[in-house]
């Protein structure tokens, strides 16, 4: 624990030495100054840039497209719930849908939860391989 803590005051005198303009009170510390403060803003702005196009903008991408998928679920559609389920879409609502799953078997399900929509103008993908 007090390794730990030594170590993050290390980290904040080299820090504070570098806001403020100073030199490094520790030795062999490397750049000082205004470079030193460049150089870690152009890091952190990088890593900002990376996380940005890496992982904000496709998860953005990919919810945009699973709300326009929500909205365009009408009935007769056959979907796929986040739990497994493939049924039948009877009913829409505004937040629910109802789902045949068999003969006389009807569930509400929540927009939400649907993982993908076949529409009934779809083929559905045959399975042409044969085991050998």
């Amino acid at each position: 624990m007090t390794a730990r803590l030594s170590t993050l005051g290390a980290y904040a005198l080299i820090f504070a030495a570098a806001a403020y303009g100073q030199e490094s009170t520790l030795p062999d510390s490397g750049p000082s100054g205004t470079s030193m403060l460049l150089q870690n803003l152009f890091f952190i702005g990088a890593m900002i840039a990376i996380f940005y196009f890496l992982l904000i903008r496709p998860q953005q991408r990919r919810q945009k497209q699973h709300q326009e998928m929500l909205g365009a679920v009408a009935r007769g559609d056959t979907i796929i719930t986040s739990g497994g389920l493939i049924g039948k879409v009877t009913k829409v609502g505004e937040t629910e849908l109802t789902v045949e799953l068999a003969d006389s078997v009807r569930v509400r399900v929540v927009k939400s939860m649907i993982a993908d929509v076949r529409n009934k103008s779809e083929p559905v993908a045959a399975n042409d391989s044969k085991p050998s």
